[in-house]
C-alpha cells in the first residue's frame, strides 16, 4: 500500500499551529480587500483582529478561489515524493475549488504513477476543519486511501454546521439574506441560525430574537441530534466575538459532560469576508443534515 498525504485549503479555519500538529499540509485561498491581494493564511499577511475591525468600518473584501495551476504546483510536491494525495475541498455549494483541484488532479494523474484523489467536503469553516481532523484520525489508524475515500463519502454529511450572527450586513451583501429581510432583523435583534445543508449550502433555518435565544437554540439542537452522552470533536468558530464563542463554549460543556474539549478558533478572512464579524459557529459529528 503506497503512503498517502491528506491535503485542504486554508478555509477549513483551524490555524496553522492546528494543521501543523496533525500534519495536514494546506494551500491559501486569496481575498482582495482596498486594491491589495492577501493571502487567507490565518492572520500573517491581514491581522484578524484588524480584517473584522476594517469590514465594521465599511471595507468590502472580495474573495478568489484557488486555481488549478496552484492546484497542479502544490500536488505535484507529494507525487514526485512517491506518495498520493488525498485532498479535500471547500464545499462545492459554496466554491468552484472543488472544479479547479479536480482538473489539476487529472492533469498529474496521466503523467505520475502516483495518484491525486479530490473530494468535496461539503463543508466549510469549523465543520471543514472537524472533518479534516477525523480523516487524518481515520489516517493514523492504519485506514487505507480507499477506505478512508469510503468513509468520506458516507460521512462528510454528518457533520453538523449550525452557526448564527449578531451583525447581518454581510450577509445582505452577499445576497444569503434579502436586503429586507436583513434590515427588518437587525431592527428586531434577530439572529438568524443557520446551517450548511446537504448539498453543502448555506440555509436559514430558523430566526429567533437574541445572541443568548439563538445560543440556547443552538444547543438545544445540537442535544436534539446527538444527546447529552456525545463525546466526539466540537470546534467553535467566532468573527471577531470571542466573547460570545466563549459562552456557548460553557453552554455546550453544561449540556455535554463527556466532552473532554471544545477546540476555539478565529473564522478566517475568507470565510469572514461573506459572514463578516459577528457571527459564531459549532459543529459537532452529528446524524443527517437538513436537505
Amino acid at each position: 500500500m503506497r503512503d498517502y498525504v491528506i491535503t485542504c485549503c486554508s478555509t477549513v479555519d483551524l490555524n496553522r499551529e492546528a494543521l501543523d500538529k496533525i500534519n495536514v499540509p494546506f494551500l491559501c485561498f486569496t481575498f482582495t480587500a482596498n486594491g491589495e491581494t492577501y493571502k487567507d493564511d490565518y492572520g500573517l499577511s491581514y491581522p484578524i483582529d484588524k480584517f473584522y475591525k476594517d469590514i465594521a468600518e465599511g471595507m468590502q473584501p472580495t474573495t478568489s478561489q484557488i486555481n488549478a495551476e496552484t492546484y497542479k504546483e502544490f500536488f505535484e510536491y507529494f507525487l514526485k515524493e512517491g506518495k498520493d494525495v488525498l485532498h479535500l475541498t471547500l464545499s462545492s455549494g459554496i466554491s468552484g475549488s472543488f472544479n479547479s483541484a479536480n482538473i489539476a488532479a487529472n492533469m498529474l494523474n496521466e503523467e505520475y504513477e502516483s495518484q491525486v484523489h479530490v473530494l468535496d467536503s461539503l463543508s466549510a469553516s469549523a465543520g471543514f476543519g472537524l472533518l479534516i481532523k477525523m480523516v487524518k484520525d481515520n489516517q493514523d489508524n492504519g485506514m487505507s486511501l480507499e477506505e478512508n475515500k469510503q468513509w468520506i463519502i458516507e460521512n462528510r454529511t454528518k457533520v453538523a454546521h449550525l452557526f448564527f450572527s449578531s451583525d447581518l450586513s454581510s450577509f445582505i451583501r452577499g445576497g444569503r439574506i434579502s436586503k429586507t429581510a436583513g434590515l427588518v432583523g437587525q431592527a428586531l435583534q434577530i439572529c438568524p441560525v443557520m446551517c450548511v445543508t446537504e448539498e453543502g449550502k448555506l440555509e436559514v433555518i430558523e430566526k429567533v430574537r437574541t445572541k443568548k435565544k439563538a445560543m440556547k437554540t443552538v444547543v438545544d439542537r445540537m442535544l436534539a441530534e446527538v444527546g447529552p452522552d456525545y463525546d466526539g470533536y466540537v470546534i467553535s468558530g467566532n468573527s471577531a466575538c470571542l466573547e460570545d464563542s466563549q459562552k456557548l463554549v460553557e453552554m455546550v460543556k453544561e449540556n455535554f459532560p463527556k466532552i473532554k474539549e471544545v477546540e476555539m478558533y478565529d473564522i478566517g478572512t475568507v470565510i469572514g469576508s461573506h459572514t463578516g464579524p459577528g457571527t459564531v459557529t459549532l459543529v459537532y459529528f452529528g446524524k443527517k443534515r437538513p436537505a
